[in-house]
Order: structure tokens, then sequence, then C-alpha cells
């Protein structure tokens, strides 16, 4: 996505270079950082970036329509030699009523079982509204009181957790929630939250059905929030490398496939 507008307001990030030249990549066949970069499967090793490769290839154009496009991957050569397994990935981007829904299709082309995570990484304006300040917005969780953030060690998950505490189901937001890097959720109720001010009337709401797990991050004093449901997500610091073993990672038989999707609505009232 480059862009989401309603009624001439921009509500998608429009990755200024200076804090982070991204607007919503797609994160697959992994989700955040691998252990020393690297994965063992059937005996070998891989080397694999992080967030995966999905996020920096082209897609091939499936259809379009005025309320639809899907765009697709296929596994290549280049592909297998970090990730051995052939496989279709598509994205589907479709305007609905005042939503937008993005539904990610994994099928596995290969003969044997697939392992793979896949997740979004949209990030929206904070203000929305330039006579605004970022801190006041505020994220209302559908479902959550209390939040429980993994804390991150050089992008890897450990066994710590911080309380967050939230004030009628909402966490204000403010620059220094992400000066220790994403926060991490394993553990949430809700499936939706709402990017909202009780200075303004525009806002969005963000569903994530079928997402296990969620990530909240911004750049260092960026004026975005980046909200990520994840279908799987960084190795833990005591993972053992092998894929199989691989926490929140997504089975799919030979010749079967798998679909997700998230949604965000604009509001104004």
């Amino acid at each position: 996505m480059q862009s989401v507008q309603s009624n001439g307001i921009e509500y998608l990030w429009q990755a200024d270079p200076a804090f982070w030249a991204k607007h919503s990549p797609v994160l697959f066949p992994f989700i955040g950082e691998l252990k020393d970069g690297k994965y063992i499967f059937e005996d070998t090793e891989y080397k694999m970036p992080r967030h995966g490769f999905a996020r920096d290839k082209v897609f091939s154009t499936e259809q379009t329509s005025d309320a639809s496009a899907i765009f697709t991957l296929n596994s290549d050569k280049e592909t297998v030699d970090i990730y051995p397994f052939r496989f279709i990935f598509k994205i589907e981007y479709r305007l609905e009523g005042s939503g937008l829904f993005c539904t990610y299709t994994v099928e596995n082309r290969d003969n044997k079982t697939m392992y793979f995570s896949v997740g979004g990484h949209p990030a929206f304006k904070v203000p929305i509204m330039d006579t605004l300040e970022y801190t006041d917005y505020t994220l209302k969780f559908d479902g959550d009181d209390v939040l429980e953030k993994y804390v991150l060690h050089n992008g890897l998950t450990g066994d710590d957790r911080e309380t967050i505490t939230l004030n009628n189901k909402e966490l204000q937001l403010h620059p220094s929630l992400f000066y220790a890097d994403a926060i991490v959720l394993k553990h949430i109720s809700s499936r939706q939250v709402a990017l909202k001010t009780d200075k303004d009337s525009h806002g969005l709401r963000f569903a994530f059905d079928g997402f296990p797990f969620f990530g909240i991050w911004a750049a260092k004093d960026a004026p975005f929030v980046c909200l990520e449901p994840w279908c799987g997500i960084a190795d833990n610091i005591h993972h053992d490398y092998q894929l199989i073993h691989k926490e929140g990672i997504n089975e799919l038989a030979a010749g079967e496939s798998w679909k997700r999707t998230w949604s965000l609505e604009i509001f104004s009232a």
C-alpha cells in the first residue's frame, strides 16, 4: 500500500526516509529476527534477513478492478536458495463498504510440508490531523485491560515481560513507548484496535482476527505508529535453530492453501 485516503485526509504513513522509508511492508516467510540470522531445515543451514524477503520483492499483478487488486509472488531459484519450498504467495487489497481488507494467501506447491510465518506491518500517520500532537492519540483495545509486553533482546524474544496497564482499555501514544524497540504481544484478547483522539473525530479501526500475535512499533520520535498483525513471531533467545521448532510457525501440507485477512475502517465520528 502507498496511500489510504478518505475525504482528502491521508491515514497511511508517507515513508519519509528521515524516519522510515516504508509504508506497509509484508512479512514473509518469517517475522522479525532469526537467531543469529539463520535456521536449519532437514540438516541444512540457511540464512534469512529480518522479516524475510517478500517485502523487497516485486510482485506480479494478477488482477485489478476499481475495488480490488491481487498481487502474486512465486518461488524461484533465488528464493529456494534461502527458503527451500515452492510456493505461491498472494496479497489481495479489497475495498468493501467503508473498509479496506488485506488478504494473504499462501499455496504450498511443493511435495513436502511447508513452514512459514506471515504478517502485516502497516504504518499509520500520527497525528492524523496536522493541528494535533502525537500524544493526543490513543490505541483503544476491544478486549484487554492490561498488555503483557515481551522484552526484545537484539530483536529476539525473551522470557521476561513488562506489564502495560491500560486506561479504559486505551494506550496513550508517546514516542518513548518504542525507544526499546517494538511492543510485542503474544497473549492478547483483542481482535480490534482503534487509533483515535478525543480532540478530533477522525480515526481508524484495525481488525486482525486470526492473527495470534500482535506488534506495535514506531521509529524513534517518528510521527507514525505501526499496527502489526502476525501469524508468527521472532525467534526466542533459547531457540535451537530448527525451523520445525520455531515458535508460532505455520505448517501447510503439500498442495494445500492458507488464508488470513486483516482490515481497517476509517471513521470520522
